[in-house]
């Protein structure tokens, strides 16, 4: 397990009497997952076997394709999706970017430093071969 993942980000604290927050990076997994599969185009989150396991034992898997580091640079988020065919690969891919920032800076107040998107597969729609007889 990296080193990172049970590091915790804090938010600037708005008023120093009341304490700090601070933000799991699990939280920012979600966050980013849940922003992603809300852009038209994106057909699923992709995850490895691990995650895929976890999925199909415990429900759904919200952190599913995505991967936050956190550096000295700030926080790197990776995003691994399947888009569906037909769809401009940059145009969906640049809005999935901009859908996370504006999500995470709204949900959490927090500026990413770079979202790399993953596209690991292109989902086919299968036209409905069951035509009924009359």
């Amino acid at each position: 397990m990296p080193e990172n993942e049970n590091r915790s980000i804090e938010v600037e604290e708005q008023q120093e009497d009341l304490g700090r927050i601070e933000i799991s990076p699990e939280v920012i997994e979600v966050i980013a997952s849940l922003a992603a599969v809300e852009v038209v185009g994106v057909s699923d989150m992709h995850g490895h076997f691990a995650s895929g396991m976890v999925e199909k034992l415990s429900g759904r898997n919200y952190r599913k394709g995505v991967k936050v580091d956190l550096n000295d640079d700030g926080i790197t988020i990776d995003v691994q999706l399947t888009m569906n065919y037909g769809v401009s690969i940059p145009d969906v891919a640049g809005r999935v970017q901009e859908n996370i920032a504006q999500a995470l800076k709204r949900m959490t107040a927090l500026d990413v430093h770079e979202i790399n998107i993953h596209v690991v597969g292109i989902h086919f729609q299968h036209k409905d071969s069951n035509i009924s007889e009359g």
